[in-house]
């Protein structure tokens, strides 16, 4: 349990700082929340991207097999970093309203 709560609080954070700085650095606000996809099929599904070129038919049949095998657990933690990346969003457009004009 406690294991799980760090991972929460971790993957938050980290998306959180990514997006962050993503959002600093190329002035798009919600570029993370909208590349977290692919992030996350990343994770989760162990094989070089790549083969989504090489060999298509059994790539996307593979890690659509790994998706339905993910438990509640891990949901919980990727749904954590996406609340990061949009919290991210959301404190960038605060800012810029602010009159904060970052990079």
């Amino acid at each position: 349990m406690v294991q799980l709560l760090v991972s929460i609080v971790l993957y938050f954070v980290i998306f959180f700082g990514i997006a962050f700085i993503l959002n600093m650095l190329l002035r798009k606000t919600w570029l993370m929340a909208i590349l977290y996809p692919i992030v996350v099929i990343m994770i989760v599904d162990d094989m070089s991207t790549l083969e989504y070129f090489k060999n298509p038919g059994i790539a996307f049949s593979e890690a659509y097999s790994k998706f339905l095998s993910i438990t509640p657990a891990d949901i919980t933690i990727l749904l954590a970093g996406f609340a990061g990346a949009v919290v991210s969003g959301i404190v960038i457009k605060m800012l810029r309203k602010s009159g904060y004009q970052m990079f």
